[in-house]
């Protein structure tokens, strides 16, 4: 294809979108104040404060390993109890086991709690219980919710109908029926999406520590505050260890689920 063969006729229904996009994106640049010589010079900063980081304090490494220890806990106990409540939910919020009415408002609660960011929840919970791992812990748990919870519900209402219907035709009460008809369709779907959310919250962790929650995001920012930039950026490169050991454990898990799955 030479300069001769291009046209603008074969691109013309994508220069209109292109010419929106441009003028939404700009718009948007002013209405936000946004400069982009300032951004460039911050960029240029950035760069430049991530100099003075260097090296990074190996002697605080080992002072690091039980808050990072203490940060995988807090996503493992969030996700685990946060699981628990998201099928419960899900059960509740799935319209081929559940009433119109329990649905309707099961399915609303959901709605309500993924509107809510985490640090939102955790602010309210330290106001309750005070700084600490359990905010955070039941902070992660509830944030589960409307993930999950939604995930799993249209999980159960995609099961095959047929099987349901024939245990509840000789007799089967609701609860044999959840637990020998919906969970074991719903299993794999529950263990994939559960570590999908564990790899969330372990960034979940770090953050929510910064705020109250302890970890080594309260150790990364006690460090930024102190202005101890070296032991700072020790306090990243375990977190960035943290996350990518926990993703590719993750994929492992769930490509393994996945391939077991099909094998059956």
């Amino acid at each position: 294809m030479t300069w001769k063969d291009f046209s603008l006729k074969r691109y013309r229904k994508y220069i209109l979108p292109l010419i929106i996009l441009v003028l939404v994106t700009y718009g948007a640049a002013m209405v936000c104040g946004i400069s982009y010589g300032e951004l460039g010079r911050g960029l240029v900063s950035g760069v430049v404060f991530l100099g003075h980081m260097f090296p990074p304090d190996w002697s605080a490494f080992n002072e690091m390993l039980e808050p990072a220890f203490q940060s995988i806990i807090i996503a493992f106990l969030g996700t685990f109890f946060g699981a628990l409540l998201s099928l419960i939910m899900a059960l509740l919020a799935a319209a081929n086991i559940s009433n119109p009415w329990v649905r309707n408002i099961t399915r609303f609660l959901i709605g309500v709690e993924r509107s809510l960011p985490e640090i939102v929840i955790l602010l309210l919970l330290v106001a309750a219980f005070g700084l600490g791992s359990m905010p955070g812990i039941i902070a992660l748990a509830i944030s589960c919710i409307g993930m999950l919870g939604k995930l799993l519900a249209d999980s159960i209402e995609e099961i095959d109908h047929i099987m349901i219907e024939s245990m509840q035709s000789v007799g089967a009460k609701k609860i044999q029926v959840i637990f020998f008809g919906v969970l074991p369709q719903i299993l794999p779907n529950l263990i994939s999406y559960t570590l999908f959310r564990f790899e969330l919250n372990i960034r979940l962790s770090v953050i929510l520590g910064a705020v109250g929650a302890g970890g080594v995001g309260y150790e990364l920012d006690y460090a930024f505050n102190m202005l101890e930039y070296h032991r700072a950026f020790t306090a990243m490169l375990i977190i960035l260890v943290m996350v990518f050991s926990t993703e590719q454990l993750s994929y492992f898990l769930r490509k393994w689920i996945k391939v077991d799955a099909a094998l059956k």
